[in-house]
């Protein structure tokens, strides 16, 4: 799925700080009402994979704020979200 993003090659050499921080400021716009799919889609992206994605948004986002955004999602969406957060 997120191999058709063009220029997912250029966070390759990027640092575990430069993820981090770029990964932050996509919570930041989901807080701000970016989609969260997006928010997901693109964190994975720019971490490298999903397993990485994961741990940055798990530690960039509170326990009680992911259980938040989990609860508002239905279907798919729920079980997509909840993949990334839990």
């Amino acid at each position: 799925m997120l191999s058709t993003f063009v220029g997912k090659d250029m966070f390759k050499d990027w640092s575990d700080d430069q993820r981090r921080a770029e990964i932050e400021k996509l919570v930041t716009g989901f807080r701000s009402g970016l989609d969260v799919t997006l928010m997901l889609q693109t964190a994975t992206m720019i971490a490298g994979d999903a397993d990485k994605a994961r741990a940055f948004l798990v530690d960039l986002i509170p326990a009680d704020e992911r259980h938040d955004m989990i609860s508002a999602q239905k279907g798919e969406t729920q079980s997509l979200v909840a993949s990334f957060l839990v």
